[in-house]
């Protein structure tokens, strides 16, 4: 199997600009407003709960900017809040009140796998290696599924509660960080990552798969059953990952960049279009024009503090995936 290596060497701090030093204005102002003193990631803009993916990004973002004290805050509240199921995953949201909470958000684990690699292997914050390979095994496990397509194919589950069997497994392409798939592969000797990897990156080629949610049946891609069926919230990180992932070339940015470019409004994207393509929702807010930005192979658009979480989130790791997959 042709492996692909997308591990990039990573400049000093001192040649990084302004906003991507560790104590830089545009990160500093994202701790003040999203990160508790504990180490909560807390999401404003989601009746203020917090959740895998945030604690994910954060850790992605503190080991990127070189800020490990923010790192070890966040890991800590990590483990002790989120890491209390059996099977290595985090509840995918606090607080923690019921089986609900404790359901997986697969995209959460993968990344926080990814960011305690590079915390170890990049930057020497103590060894890792045991918890990331545990996590490794849990996504193995419990989150690869064969594609009703090609049974000897793996798809990435995005929750243990949905829809996975031989006629139908629900997938959210959104979660496809391939990059952090390849890396983890690579360094666990998972070859089932490695072949998600790949399989997903195939699977990014069929616009019929850009969307916030799909149905993977024998017969072809379907939309998944009362799930979005929009290029919209989730499915506008594709282009993200994809470009931090090296692959700049792949035909969904393309596909992304139309869709970003059906916004009405001067300086707006299109945050959510139909399948037709028609604009459903638009935004002016960095993070959103950052990531379009990418998908066009242009650099992003500087962060804006003050956007909301998700907006303000989109706008740091776009800045570090121009810096790491160009």
């Amino acid at each position: 199997m042709k492996r692909r290596n997308v591990i990039l060497a990573l400049p000093s701090f001192a040649a990084l600009p302004s906003w991507a030093q560790p104590q830089g204005d545009a990160w500093s102002q994202w701790k003040a407003a999203y990160l508790a003193d504990d180490g909560r990631v807390v999401d404003n803009g989601n009746r203020g709960i917090s959740h895998s993916e945030g604690q994910a990004y954060g850790l992605v973002l503190a080991q990127a900017l070189g800020d490990r004290a923010a790192f070890d805050r966040i890991e800590r509240w990590t483990r002790a809040n989120l890491a209390v199921r059996s099977d290595g995953l985090l509840a995918w949201r606090w607080p923690v009140r019921g089986p609900d909470d404790l359901r997986v958000a697969s995209d959460g684990d993968l990344l926080r796998a990814w960011a305690l690699l590079r915390a170890t292997r990049d930057s020497g914050w103590r060894d890792h290696a045991d918890k990331l390979a545990q996590i490794c095994r849990a996504l193995v496990a419990e989150c690869l599924v064969p594609d009703p397509r090609a049974p000897d194919e793996l798809l990435l589950r995005p929750a243990l509660h949905m829809t996975a069997t031989r006629d139908s497994v629900i997938v959210n392409p959104s979660y496809y960080m391939i990059r952090a798939l390849i890396e983890l592969g690579e360094a666990t000797g998972a070859d089932e990552l490695l072949r998600t990897a790949a399989h997903g990156e195939r699977l990014l080629q069929d616009p019929d798969a850009l969307r916030d949610w799909i149905n993977v049946t024998p017969q072809g891609i379907e939309p998944a059953p009362d799930l979005s069926t929009a290029f919209g919230w989730d499915a506008l990180r594709i282009p993200l990952y994809l470009f931090w992932s090296g692959r700049a070339d792949h035909a969904a940015l393309e596909f992304a960049g139309t869709r970003f470019a059906a916004a009405t409004l001067d300086r707006h994207v299109a945050t959510v279009t139909d399948p037709s393509g028609r604009m459903l929702e638009q935004s002016d807010a960095a993070g959103f024009r950052a990531v379009a930005d990418l998908a066009a192979g242009r650099p992003p658009t500087a962060p804006r503090p003050g956007q909301g979480y998700y907006a303000d989130t989109l706008a740091l790791l776009a800045q570090v995936a121009w810096r790491e997959g160009g």
